[in-house]
């Protein structure tokens, strides 16, 4: 589980940083990827990197501003030829329905595969045996949400000599004393998978973070994460900018992720007027003041939870 970065910037694109998007690479835990948010040029960036939008599973919109939202119809239009016929699920505020509908049904564009809209609501928006996602609104000029991805936790790890003591060979039983199954040996002996599995291995868990002044919501979703994606979109001496735009600042990121006792913190969505790498290493320091474990995200940087 990792984070590859396709767009850090806010507002409009850059020759630096282009506008909101990131992707969850779940290769591991899932063959596929979720991506969050989806400004203009964000299939470019794709085009630039290793990832394959026939991979994308889920995307997650944070909210309709344009910088977060414009690549969405282009993407969805080309993910076709790149190997993506499965169905694809997109997720977002009320109205992100009618911004798809209405581009599509303007530009007579047809999708080669089932394209699922579900506009949400604060809760628990999506769930199966692997992973929970959480949405909760967020303090912004318009309706924004925060996601927190949670991994469930995942079966401890097998006691390979115990095992090889019982003179049990590697194969389908221990798929089963994986799975928490009891199993009987062929000369009669009971073998409990608890006495052979090791303690269950927590799941890992990121929060990921639309345009946001401070607000409680923001450390509900990211309580023990291990990675807290939040933007930082200026310095403090902004902070009345920050507020009065519904954005943060870089040490109210960090106070965010300390409060929360977040394990890890990536800053991103960085105010366009920011250019110089002098002024991104200011906006690091006073984050670290806060909160050390700060990094600072970068186009196509990749970000892991540890």
């Amino acid at each position: 589980m990792d984070i590859y970065f396709l767009g850090t910037g806010a507002g409009m694109p850059t020759t630096r940083r282009n506008v909101s998007s990131m992707a969850l690479r779940l290769y591991e835990e899932r063959g596929s990827f979720w991506m969050f948010d989806c400004g203009e040029g964000t299939q470019h960036q794709v085009l630039r990197s290793p990832l394959k939008l026939g991979k994308c599973e889920f995307i997650f919109i944070t909210h309709l501003h344009g910088d977060h939202l414009f690549g969405l119809p282009g993407l969805l239009s080309s993910r076709a030829y790149q190997g993506g016929v499965t169905p694809l699920t997109v997720f977002g505020p009320k109205g992100l329905k009618k911004f798809i509908h209405t581009v599509f049904a303007v530009s007579e564009t047809q999708l080669p595969y089932e394209l699922r809209i579900k506009e949400i609501e604060p809760g628990i928006i999506w769930s199966d045996d692997q992973f929970t996602v959480t949405a909760l609104p967020l303090e912004h000029r318009v309706l924004s949400y925060g996601y927190r991805v949670q991994e469930k936790d995942r079966p401890g790890k097998l006691k390979f000599e115990l095992l090889q003591q019982k003179g049990i060979p590697p194969g389908p039983m221990y798929g089963k004393l994986k799975r928490g199954e009891d199993i009987e040996l062929p000369n009669g002996e009971l073998v409990f998978a608890a006495s052979v599995v090791g303690a269950p291995i927590p799941g890992r868990s990121v929060a990921i973070l639309g345009d946001t002044r401070p607000c409680d919501n923001i450390v509900r979703l990211a309580r023990n994460v291990d990675l807290l994606v939040h933007e930082a979109t200026f310095l403090e001496g902004k902070k009345e900018n920050a507020h009065d735009f519904g954005h943060s600042t870089a040490k109210q990121a960090a106070t965010a992720a300390k409060t929360a006792q977040a394990k890890k913190l990536a800053l991103t969505h960085f105010s366009s007027r920011y250019k110089e790498d002098e002024v991104m290493e200011e906006l690091l320091g006073e984050a670290r003041e806060v909160f050390p474990n700060t990094v600072l995200a970068d186009e196509h940087a990749i970000i892991t939870t540890t």
